[in-house]
């Protein structure tokens, strides 16, 4: 009888996850922070009908080197992380239609008023790839505000779960007056919550979150505020965390590595049918 050869694991896709905070009083820098996630459509076959933070695949075009001129603060940033954050600077416009970019030579984000007519020509055409990102700053004459996303946390999907992403996830404060909702379409719902309660509600079995985004919570609610949470992301060393599985007792147990800032580091994995995929 001949052994079943080991399926080898599926390799991780580049992705860029994107944590957008305010605070819940709008002008008070000291009111507990919220962070903006969508729900996303149950036709989905990654993380249906869970609640997420905006996020998605790296693109070609985003890793386009003609694009560092067009990046805020590129100079200080390895070109490797650049296309991580330029993606994720896509992904929250093509998602919830905030564009975290200014006009060149201007230092504040453009506001809604200069968003509208950019989002009516643009949005649409990145959503179905007739466009890139390079496409749009150029056309548009803008720069990507990169310098304000902060680095926050990077997981790489277990080795067990079949559709596996390499995430880089970061922090960055939404434009006073950009409105961010969804797209309807890889998402169909969206809310503006604070980290504490979108968890509470999750354990009340009124929303679905996934192991990461959990876990990426429980360390956003430490922060307190938007200016607490953006202070300690810059502090903290990132450690790379890829889940592993460990069996005990005849249970499984999910854990994660020390010193990534993570509390209760290890998870009973629930029966195989439910068992967390994990990304955003």
């Amino acid at each position: 009888m001949t052994d079943t050869p080991k399926k080898e694991p599926s390799v991780p896709r580049p992705a860029t996850t994107v944590l957008l905070l305010r605070p819940s009083k709008p002008g008070d820098a000291g009111s507990p922070l919220e962070v903006f996630m969508v729900v996303r459509h149950h036709a989905i076959d990654s993380f249906s009908g869970a609640l997420v933070f905006p996020g998605g695949k790296l693109e070609e075009a985003d890793g386009d080197a003609r694009l560092a001129a067009r990046c805020g603060g590129a100079d200080k940033i390895s070109p490797e992380e650049l296309k991580f954050r330029v993606a994720g600077v896509r992904e929250a416009f093509e998602e919830c239609g905030v564009l975290l970019a200014r006009k060149r030579g201007q230092r504040a984000v453009i506001a809604a008023a200069e968003l509208k007519p950019i989002e009516d020509k643009w949005r649409a055409k990145l959503t179905k790839d007739e466009a890139s990102i390079l496409d749009l700053v150029e056309a548009e004459d803008l720069e990507l505000a990169t310098d304000l996303m902060t680095p926050y946390a990077h997981w790489i999907t277990p080795v067990f779960v079949p559709k596996r992403f390499d995430t880089w996830f970061f922090l960055a404060e939404a434009p006073e007056d950009q409105i961010a909702l969804h797209d309807g379409s890889e998402s169909t719902d969206s809310v503006w919550i604070g980290a504490q309660q979108a968890i509470d509600e999750a354990v009340a079995g009124r929303r679905t979150l996934v192991h990461a985004t959990t876990k990426n919570l429980e360390l956003l609610a430490e922060g307190k505020t938007v200016v607490g949470a953006l202070s300690q992301a810059s502090e903290r060393k990132i450690v790379t965390v890829q889940p592993w599985v460990e069996a005990r007792d005849g249970k499984k147990f999910l854990h994660i590595p020390e010193g990534a800032g993570y509390r209760n580091l290890v998870r009973e994995m629930p029966p195989p049918a439910a068992v967390p995929q994990v990304g955003r």
